[in-house]
């Protein structure tokens, strides 16, 4: 499901308190010609119903400017949320062109029951719950799948261990540790099984 938002350019000298009080929402969009940014509006039941379906620098969403005019692909980049109602405050979006390759943290869904989870009564202690990766825009993952099954009692995943999709190339350490089994009272204890 292709996501779409419709903005405007923020009005010159209009206040952010005073957009959020007539249900606008300050945002902004960098890189959409090299360096400049442009401020914009956007509608806050518009940018809530967004926010429920993208997560930050992993969401392609299209993004309609129509004064301008201009229209693209943009990545989520940051979400401001007010101190204690938390809602969204201010929303930062990042202009990419087609043929780009863009660093993006991508969820990791971990599946299986580790042997030594099931077998020895171990538990399962992931160290990273996302991975840094480099794609195309249009190759982004939803998530990475990391299976557990294989992993017995004092065995580990690295990084350099996991399977990626075509185009998608891991960034950082290739020896990190991803996941563990501990003995039996440590970690989670919990099988991945239930990870969505």
């Amino acid at each position: 499901m292709e996501l779409k938002v419709e903005c405007q350019t923020r009005p010159a000298g209009s206040k952010p308190n005073a957009l959020r009080r007539s249900g606008q929402l300050p945002a902004v969009l960098y890189g959409h010609q090299g360096a400049e940014s442009v401020s914009l509006i956007v509608n806050a039941k518009a940018a809530q119903t967004l926010l429920k379906a993208a997560s930050i620098n992993n969401t392609l969403i299209q993004v309609n400017i129509p004064d301008i005019p201009w229209n693209g692909k943009a990545l989520l980049r940051e979400v401001q949320t007010h101190p204690w109602r938390h809602t969204p405050y201010h929303i930062s979006f990042f202009a990419v062109a087609a043929q780009d390759s863009l660093e993006v943290d991508v969820p990791l869904h971990f599946v299986g029951t580790a042997i030594g989870v099931k077998q020895s009564g171990g538990g399962l202690d992931p160290s990273l719950t996302s991975l840094h990766v480099k794609c195309a825009p249009s190759s982004i993952p939803d998530y990475i799948e990391v299976n557990v099954s294989d992993l017995d009692v004092g065995d580990s995943l690295h990084i350099s261990q996991l399977l990626l999709p075509e185009g998608v190339v891991a960034l950082g350490d290739p020896e990190r540790v991803v996941v563990i089994v501990l003995p039996g009272g440590s970690g989670s204890e919990e099988d991945a099984t239930g990870a969505q």
